[in-house]
C-alpha cells in the first residue's frame, strides 16, 4: 500500500491519496477548496495512473471536505461518511464562516460508515475503528499489514483533536485513543489530519494528554 499526503486550504489540513499495486486508490478527507488545489490533486492522480473509487472522511467537519464534491463530479465515486456526523455537512457554510472560510454546498454521504467495517479498494481494505470525541462519527482508518493508521483530528503528533466545538466530548475522546487506538502495535504509523506523521510508541510516550491520562489512572489503582 502507498500512501501520499497533500496539504490544502487555509486550515493546512491533510489529505491522503491511498493505492495499492491494482492503482485503485481512495482520498481520505479531501480538502481541496479552489480551482489551484484541485488541480494538484487530480495532476496526482493522473501521473500516477490512479483510479479513484471512494471519497472517504474520517469526520464531517468542513476543513476536511471540501473537496468531496470536486471528487464526485470528476471521477463519479462515491462519499462516505458517518451518519452520526451528517449534522456538520448541513451546517458547514456556518462553520466554515467562523474561519473565514467558503464552503459552497456540500454533498450528502453516499455511504454510511456507520454499516460499514472496512473501506476496500484494488487488493486493499483498510480497517474502520470508531474513535468518537472529536465529533460523534469520528472513526480511524487502519491498515495491520502496513502498520498504518489514518487518526483524522482524533491524534496528531503530542497532542489530541478539540473537543470544545458541537458534538464534541473529552473524555470519548481519550477513551477513544486510550482503549481503541493505543492498544495498535507500538511501530504504527499515524496519519493525522493536520501536522507532521507520529508513531503510537512515540505518543504513548512524549503526548502530554496521554501520560497524564495514563498517570492518574496507574495512581488511582494503586
Amino acid at each position: 500500500m502507498k500512501i501520499a499526503c497533500l496539504t490544502f486550504n487555509p486550515i493546512q489540513e491533510n489529505t491522503y491519496v491511498v493505492w495499492d499495486d491494482t492503482k485503485e486508490c481512495i482520498v481520505i478527507d479531501a480538502g481541496n477548496c479552489n480551482p489551484r488545489e484541485d488541480a494538484a490533486l487530480d495532476n496526482f492522480i493522473a501521473e500516477h495512473g490512479l483510479k479513484p473509487v471512494m471519497a472517504v472522511n474520517t469526520h464531517g467537519h468542513f476543513d476536511h471536505t471540501l473537496g468531496v464534491e470536486h471528487l464526485r463530479q470528476r471521477y463519479g465515486i462515491p462519499f462516505a461518511l458517518s451518519s452520526k456526523d451528517r449534522f456538520l455537512i448541513d451546517n458547514a457554510a456556518t462553520s466554515g464562516s467562523i474561519f473565514g472560510v467558503k464552503t459552497g454546498t456540500l454533498p450528502a454521504p453516499d455511504l454510511d460508515l456507520e454499516t460499514m467495517q472496512e473501506v476496500r479498494f484494488g487488493n486493499s481494505a483498510l480497517q474502520i475503528l470508531r474513535t468518537p470525541g472529536h465529533t460523534p462519527g469520528h472513526v480511524a482508518l487502519h491498515d495491520p499489514a502496513s502498520k498504518a493508521l489514518f487518526t483524522g483530528d482524533t491524534l496528531f503528533r503530542e497532542s489530541i483533536g478539540r473537543t470544545d466545538l458541537p458534538g464534541g466530548d473529552y473524555s470519548w475522546i481519550m477513551r477513544s485513543i486510550l482503549d481503541v487506538i493505543l492498544p495498535l502495535d507500538d511501530q504504527t504509523r499515524v496519519y493525522p489530519g493536520h501536522g507532521p506523521e507520529t508513531t503510537l510508541g512515540h505518543e504513548s510516550l512524549y503526548n502530554p494528554f496521554i501520560v497524564e491520562v495514563m498517570n492518574e489512572e496507574v495512581n488511582y489503582r494503586s
